[in-house]
């Protein structure tokens, strides 16, 4: 998710929502959830939203072909009935539910799942998911613009559709459980066209009832949704415009159920020494990595020995603490848990005075200056000016542009703006629990495109054949060979130096008593934040 993508500790609200220890395992239907975030929702576009903030939501608003069991790593079909995977590995042939209906009341066909992924690759969407789909025959042809669909992708009846891959892809069904492989009505994008975003149109748990912006946006429980039973909660509302510190006064006083920018870092231990506040906190690995990119693209940084020093100049230990030590120091983008880490990588270690002879061996004009953009939710600023005073200390001089999270992601996919970027707020959440999350979209060169998360513009075509031949690494005896792979994959990149790996997030979060749910239906280790589906309401009539 990931996914997504969260602020290095102010934004873990979304993920282990309900997860506390005086929770009510038995569901109950009805009732409503309320919650705060200080800024608005920037799409609700599953071929574009990408952030923390909208990811659950599109989760809920839009459904997949294939998705996994709740609380669980393991596959599932979901708007497919079943599927069947031909000898060469290559054809997919997804038989679809029967009666599955938009919110429009249309029934969805296997033409609406075609449009979809064709208009999620479709370099006027701008999808930042768009790699994903990389591997699907014909792929190559929509992007270059020589076409308008991919050959691979062939709509057999209304309810079969065959997907051929041009090369064997090892994550592909995990591709089809992503939400830029939601299914849209495409007759609502038409309507709507670039203000799609805000009147979504899917087949899932929840429809948009309103969403009136800076101000509030409202999901209501879809009574058509094909899994009967499901979601449990009427309503979710989500309130724009408070303050973290203002958000926690609210859940401390019952207004409201989560605070969507979560705890604030200067009243975490006034939270954690309150036992009554305490009971109410969840606490959660996750597979998340926060980092500052180095725009490779951009002189001084198309300099390797520049961006050697910034990775040594910067003081790790004392950003972590910053957050109240929720995290741990890393040398490299893969988090620990994750197929590939490198437990034995020295990486770079924190030494200004090698970052300074670097520097000087690079040539570096100290007069120069450059922007360090950063989203503006507490302790983001306050880590900027941590690195800023980091490069200060070395002869960098950097600017700290503080802006809402959907400005930083929009001049991030601009190759002549942001050279510099913490991704507290945005930091790498994995999609799915595979290596290759952590490459393609955010390292690989199809990500490395105006609009899109591969901010450092890093594309290494040595290292992008490596990662195919991992990908195509699909039988179950290949594992540890393909992590092997892996491993030596992440090594290369981070000797390149395209970003400096701070750490690896642990997830505090704090809920209101009333929100209830078995923690493993729905703190997820793969759709994080919380999936709302499986929320319920402990006072729910």
């Amino acid at each position: 998710m990931r996914r997504q993508l969260m602020t290095g500790v102010a934004a873990a609200a979304l993920f282990a929502l309900a997860a506390g220890t005086a929770l009510s395992a038995e569901p109950k239907q009805g009732g409503t959830m309320t919650a705060t975030f200080k800024d608005d929702v920037s799409t609700l576009d599953p071929a574009i939203g990408y952030d923390w903030q909208n990811w659950s939501m599109i989760k809920s608003l839009f459904s997949r072909l294939m998705d996994y069991k709740p609380g669980t790593t393991e596959l599932t079909p979901d708007l497919a009935e079943s599927y069947a995977i031909a000898p060469d590995g290559l054809t997919y042939t997804f038989k679809l539910r029967h009666g599955v209906k938009f919110h429009n009341g249309r029934e969805m066909t296997a033409d609406d799942v075609a449009y979809s992924y064709n208009r999620t690759v479709d370099p006027k969407t701008q999808s930042p998911g768009q790699g994903f789909f990389k591997s699907i025959a014909g792929y190559d042809d929509v992007v270059a613009g020589k076409a308008t669909a991919m050959s691979g992708i062939k709509v057999v009846d209304p309810y079969t559709i065959a997907i051929t891959l041009a090369k064997p892809d090892a994550t592909f069904l995990q591709v089809v459980a992503l939400n830029f492989a939601g299914v849209v009505a495409k007759e609502s994008v038409a309507q709507y066209g670039a203000d799609y975003g805000h009147h979504p149109d899917g087949t899932g748990a929840f429809y948009l009832d309103h969403w009136t912006l800076g101000q509030e946006l409202v999901l209501k429980r879809n009574p058509d949704y094909y899994l009967k039973g499901q979601p449990y909660l009427d309503q979710l509302s989500f309130k724009i415009g408070a303050e973290p510190l203002t958000a926690l006064l609210q859940l401390q006083k019952g207004e409201i159920d989560y605070a969507g920018d979560g705890i604030p870092p200067a009243k975490f231990l006034e939270v954690m020494n309150d036992p009554a506040q305490k009971k109410l906190v969840v606490q959660a690995p996750q597979l998340e990595t926060s980092y500052l990119t180095i725009k490779t693209t951009m002189k001084p940084f198309d300099n390797l020995k520049v961006r050697q020093a910034i990775n040594m100049a910067i003081n790790k230990e004392r950003i972590v603490k910053i957050i109240n030590g929720r995290a741990d120091v890393t040398n490299q983008p893969l988090p620990p848990g994750m197929a590939g880490y490198d437990k034995d990588y020295k990486g770079y270690s924190y030494d200004p005075e090698k970052a300074k002879a670097l520097l000087k061996e690079a040539n570096y004009d100290s007069s120069q200056s450059f922007d360090l953009y950063a989203y503006n939710t507490d302790p983001n600023p306050r880590i900027a000016q941590a690195i800023q005073q980091d490069l200060a200390a070395v002869g960098m001089t950097v600017a700290i542009k503080s802006l809402d999270q959907a400005n930083v992601i929009a001049a991030g996919g601009e190759p002549d703006q942001a050279p510099l970027i913490w991704s507290g707020g945005m930091g790498w959440i994995a999609d799915f629990p595979d290596p290759s999350d952590f490459y393609a979209p955010i390292l690989g060169c199809a990500g490395a495109v105006k609009g899109g998360w591969n901010w450092a513009l890093y594309c290494n075509k040595d290292i992008e054949a490596m990662a195919a031949k991992a990908d195509a690494m699909v039988a179950p005896d290949q594992a540890q060979a393909r992590a092997d792979l892996w491993k030596q994959i992440f090594g290369k990149i981070q000797d390149d130096a395209p970003w400096v790996p701070v750490f690896n997030e642990e997830r505090y979060t704090m809920h209101s008593a009333r929100i209830g749910g078995d923690p493993s239906l729905f703190v997820d280790p793969v759709h994080v934040p919380v999936n709302y589906n499986y929320i319920h309401a402990t006072d729910a009539q």
